[in-house]
């Protein structure tokens, strides 16, 4: 264990133990990685990262993913230990505790410097190969001078195994992201064991094989490590660094084997680890010559920042004010004038589907947002996420606004939150709702990370039709409305489509889902001066007198409603429809609008869905009556399968009626 560069050594071994004691405070958490590839980490910030650890954020600075985030201590100490602002010793302290910066895995919002939140293992690669296809189509857009960065990511075995992996590993390569440097921790150790007892791969033919620069080195040797990473840097492939190193490596007891995942070392086993490493300091003790060289290494970017800020002054006007517009976050004021516009046009219209709505908004936006890009998962002719002037982006050619996912969800939707998060576009990529569950992992994260990512999703319910039950989403609407700040949106009809798309793209720490209809809806609403969607729910027809009845709907179900209405007014009960487009967002309003759109309790309640009738009851009550799906679907025309499971407007004024 002889270190091979005395300075690096003690770097790395400050990493180690700050790793070891806080996990000692917290008895809890993962020691083994931080540990194993503390000198990986030591020599790419020390020597390689483009970074100013004084403004983790400015745009052009290189990004660093912790994919393995159960290893966050990592990414703590190196946080603290270069001088981020936002992270002291005593965060360091209270690792693990509740409230504390430094959670048990890395969070976005937490601490400046976290790229990205990191937990389920793969996730942090397939966010890396995002970032890095953000950095190549934003430098298409403005040259060498304002983006030219890398995009560095740490993954286990673990991150590895996970299929999302493989998704995003063939994606980049197919893609050409050159910028995009992997440093494979290759200690071969789980938590149930040797990686021998689930699975024979060998990583360095798997990268091989799918087009990567890949190397094999001592993970433990710095000056393999600097030169290995220099290779990857002057590679036009994206590049795998298997380092081989070993988890938990100074712990006597625990290095090399799978105890290194969990719990603390022990006071024995670090004076043990002491003399090993020569370190004869207590605990969260880092001598001020180690402090200074990674103070050092914090400082070491700020003339590279400097110089950059500097060319961006000096470009033109336009260039950089529209380069601080799209890294703000900010719409462009014509891009909300001609959604507005359309909405209006949109009550002429004949019915069409909602995803046909969707397809429009993004052709008449083309022009004037270039921040939006992206594609779907092998399916634009059926999402309509494939914008008329578009050009695929390919190896060589990142100037193009459609992403050619391919049939990785998966991997899509994490890639996605890595678009999002490196800042600069508005992604968005579409596949059908019922698709969404391959998906769930990444649209949770956006969520967590407050990030704006569009999921179009359609072909949202039984309508689907002849595809069958195996493609019509029935469960998966309740299962999206239960998850925390996330955007459901249900349009039913062109007008509602638009004004969902308006909100989607104004939601800046809002993801969204648009759960658009395959089929065509008529337009059912009368006026589009106001985004009525903005309040989540509206009164779309009112009753012509005291309310007898109220029906609610959403998306496809809606225009069954108004047809139902129109029967039981005939007939002389007076009856109002309440559009439900957003159920959080409803939710959010005060109580007096909420009870003006739903009305007193003493009316027959009804709601229209075709899907799970799980969380209707906070509408339409106890009492109230749900139509919707406690079945999977069937095969067949999407009329005959919408009539043979009742949903027509008929069943509607017979269960009214049958309620009075």
């Amino acid at each position: 264990m002889e270190p091979t560069d005395r300075r690096l050594h003690d770097m790395a071994s400050a990493l180690r133990f700050l790793t070891v004691d806080a996990v000692e405070v917290a008895q809890s958490g993962h020691p083994g990685m931080p540990m194993g590839m503390a000198d990986v980490a030591a020599v790419l910030f020390d020597r390689i990262l483009k970074y100013d650890a004084a403004d983790p954020e400015w745009p052009d600075r290189d990004r660093f993913v912790l994919s393995a985030g159960h290893g966050s201590m990592l990414m703590y100490a190196l946080l603290w230990l270069t001088g981020s602002p936002d992270i002291t010793l005593d965060d360091i302290k209270d690792f693990r505790k509740l409230g504390a910066k430094t959670a048990g895995h890395p969070e976005y919002e937490q601490l400046r410097g976290i790229e990205v939140t990191t937990g389920p293992l793969g996730q942090g690669v397939a966010n890396a190969v995002g970032m890095a296809l953000a950095e190549r189509t934003l430098n298409a857009d403005y040259g060498d001078t304002i983006v030219d960065h890398y995009t560095y990511v740490m993954a286990g075995d673990g991150c590895l195994m996970e299929g999302i992996a493989q998704e995003a590993i063939t994606f980049a390569a197919h893609m050409g992201l050159g910028k995009l440097v992997m440093l494979f921790d290759d200690n071969k150790v789980t938590i149930d064991g040797q990686t021998t007892h689930a699975t024979s791969e060998d990583q360095i033919a798997r990268f091989t094989a799918a087009g990567w620069h890949v190397q094999s080195i001592d993970g433990h040797d710095t000056d393999a490590i600097e030169q290995a990473i220099l290779d990857a840097k002057s590679d036009p492939r994206p590049s795998m660094i298997a380092c081989r190193t070993i988890i938990g490596r100074g712990s006597i007891a625990k290095q090399g084997k799978p105890a290194a995942h969990f719990g603390a070392i022990g006071a024995e086993d670090r004076k043990a680890m002491q003399n090993l490493l020569t370190w004869p300091y207590a605990a969260f003790e880092i001598p001020q010559t180690v402090l200074d060289d990674w103070r050092t290494a914090g400082a070491r970017g700020k003339q590279d920042h400097q110089s950059w800020q500097g060319r961006l002054d000096a470009a033109p006007e336009s260039a950089r004010s529209e380069f601080e517009r799209r890294m703000s976050g900010d719409l462009p004021a014509e891009a909300l004038a001609k959604l507005a516009d359309l909405r209006k046009n949109a009550l002429e219209e004949k019915p069409i589907a909602t995803r046909m709505a969707s397809g429009k908004v993004l052709n008449a936006l083309f022009d004037m947002m270039p921040e939006l890009v992206g594609g779907s998962a092998d399916l634009a002719g059926s999402t309509l996420t494939w914008a008329e002037k578009a050009r695929p982006i390919a190896a060589g050619y990142w100037g193009g606004r459609y992403v050619p996912f391919g049939i990785r969800e998966h991997a899509m939707a994490a890639m996605m939150n890595g678009m999002a998060v490196h800042g600069g576009l508005i992604p968005f990529g579409g596949t059908f709702l019922c698709f969404i569950d391959y998906a769930r992992p990444a649209v949770r994260l956006s969520a967590m990370m407050e990030q704006r990512v569009i999921y179009v999703m359609t072909h949202d319910c039984i309508t689907v039709g002849e595809d069958g039950p195996t493609h019509q989403p029935v469960e998966h609407l309740p299962g999206l409305r239960a998850m925390p700040n996330l955007n459901v949106f249900r349009p039913g009809d062109m007008v509602e489509a638009m004004e969902c798309w308006e909100l989607a793209l104004k939601a800046q720490h809002t993801p969204s889902v648009m759960c658009l209809s395959r089929n065509p809806l008529p337009v059912v609403r009368t006026s589009a001066e106001e985004n009525l969607s903005a309040r989540g729910g509206y009164v779309l027809k009112e009753a012509s007198a005291e309310r007898k009845a109220i029906l609610y709907a959403t998306g496809s179900e809606l225009h069954i409603a108004v047809d139902a209405q129109k029967l039981l007014e005939a007939k002389g009960i007076p009856t109002a429809v309440v559009s439900l487009p957003n159920w959080a967002q409803f939710e959010k309003q005060d109580k007096a609008y909420k009870q003006s759109v739903l009305g007193s309790e003493e009316s027959v309640q009804l709601a229209i869905e075709a899907a799970s009738t799980i969380g209707w009851e906070r509408f339409v009550g106890r009492n109230g009556i749900i139509m919707g799906m406690n079945s999977f679907g069937a095969s067949g025309l999407a009329d005959d399968v919408i009539a043979h499971f009742g949903f027509t407007a008929d069943a509607v004024v017979k269960a009214v009626e049958g309620a009075l």
